[in-house]
């Protein structure tokens, strides 16, 4: 019995396929194995490489490269660089003034070189030394170095004391305090013990005795004396719009000033006044007044104070500023 004979017996029995199924299955087999074998039964002869040929080729290829290269020139000869530094001999110390000492004098007497280039240099900018201690603050002058040569420096040790200018020296074109019992006072001086006086009464002469109190502030106190119709109190003046950031101001007013017992400030007519009238009163301004003459027009005049509450953008801090000022 073949080998192939005994195959298909026991492919027919461990898988139990016909004799039809077993025939398929060996052709399958015979044909999977060709398919395997074909690359390398197919694979044409590849002839034999001899790479002779090609070296010598490339041989000819690098003659001719290196004859088209240009000749190589020949390389200069630089003579050896000399070094420019100069040995300085060392002298003796004795004494000597370094304003007279240029940079080889320095090297002389054991400075190194960049240190003698940069007193030098130092003493240019400075003006000269005027004492020791301007030259121990040179940078790079080590305390070493300047104990060993500031024995023999003829300079001070310090810097003379610089002398206080006077008033005179500093401000020649002014006048000294001696001078100022002869001439008037440019600006007259303002009373130490000043008497208080009524603050409705006061033009800008008056108000400006009070210390802190200038032209322009007092200006501004008298111009707003006048759009209030005159001040009930002291303390209105912290309204002013300079004094607001000034406490200290408006307490000098409280203390030089008073309001007169009984004063009645002028009137401000809502029924009758204009809107440029009331728009200048400082409690109302343009937004209230008018807001107020549109109130006037639609319900008629004003017969009582309480008839301003029912204007709702009037608040009742303003309500109450307002009070001595209106008048039915």
């Amino acid at each position: 019995m073949s080998v192939f004979a005994t195959l298909r017996r026991f492919v027919r029995r461990h898988f139990g396929f016909s004799r039809a199924e077993t025939n398929g299955f060996a052709f399958l087999l015979v044909l999977l194995l060709l398919l395997l074998a074909a690359p390398v039964l197919l694979r044409p002869a590849l002839p034999h490489y001899d790479p002779s040929a090609d070296r010598r080729q490339l041989d000819q290829l690098a003659a001719a490269l290196t004859a088209a290269r240009p000749a190589t020139p020949e390389r200069r000869s630089y003579p050896a660089r000399r070094n420019s530094y100069v040995r300085v001999a060392r002298i003796p110390l004795t004494p000597f003034d370094p304003n007279t000492v240029d940079e080889t004098g320095w090297q002389a007497r054991g400075l190194p070189r960049f240190l003698a280039k940069r007193l030098v240099k130092y003493r240019e900018i400075i003006g000269g030394f005027r004492a020791k201690e301007q030259l121990r603050k040179a940078y790079g002058l080590e305390d070493s170095t300047y104990q060993r040569l500031a024995p023999y420096l003829l300079l001070p040790e310090q810097l003379p004391a610089r002398e206080k200018p006077t008033f005179a020296s500093r401000y020649p074109d002014r006048t000294t305090a001696a001078d100022d019992a002869a001439t008037p006072a440019r600006f007259p001086r303002k009373p130490r013990n000043l008497q208080p006086f009524d603050l409705n009464r006061a033009d800008t002469t008056q108000l400006m005795q009070i210390r802190g109190i200038g032209r322009k502030l007092s200006m501004r106190v008298v111009e707003y004396r006048e759009r209030l119709g005159g001040f009930i109190t002291e303390d209105q003046t912290a309204e002013i719009y300079s004094l607001r950031d000034a406490p200290d101001l408006v307490d000098s007013l409280r203390k030089y000033t008073f309001v007169a017992t009984g004063y009645q400030p002028a009137p401000l007519n809502v029924n009758e006044g204009s809107f440029e009238e009331i728009c200048q009163h400082p409690y109302l301004g343009k937004r209230l007044a008018r807001v107020l003459i549109a109130y006037r027009q639609q319900h008629g005049r004003f017969r009582q104070p309480a008839d301003l509450r029912q204007i709702r953008v009037l608040d009742e801090e303003t309500y109450q500023k307002l009070l001595p000022y209106l008048r039915f």
